[in-house]
């Protein structure tokens, strides 16, 4: 699996590639807490090139969330099909769901 990183003022954005299952979710979660350690103002995942996310990448999203006591950690640009998985899980309460790293970005009073 591919994972973008790039970091605008003290956000992080990852941009993960392809899918997020059991074979991949081990490596997304190292590079998610990693930059949820690291970046003071939130981290951001652009989902843009993400084809699907199993229960095993949803616990990941659950884990950082746990560990980021702020809650700043953002999905972004969800696939129809991401869009689905994240409502019939009720992820929508658990991490907040933007259009744009912009716009996540601008909710929480940060330069993206």
């Amino acid at each position: 699996m591919e994972i973008g990183q790039s970091q605008r003022g003290n956000v992080a954005i990852l941009q993960p590639v392809g899918r997020i299952d059991g074979a991949t979710s081990p490596e997304f979660q190292a590079k998610l807490l990693e930059a949820s350690t690291g970046a003071d103002g939130g981290v951001i995942i652009d989902f843009a090139a993400v084809d699907y996310i199993s229960s095993a990448g949803l616990r990941t999203l659950m884990t950082a969330m746990r560990q980021r006591k702020d809650r700043r950690i953002a999905a972004v640009a969800l696939r129809p099909v991401l869009q689905e998985i994240f409502a019939i899980a009720r992820f929508q309460h658990v991490v907040a769901i933007f259009a744009s790293v912009e716009e996540a970005a601008n909710s929480w009073g940060a330069t993206a």
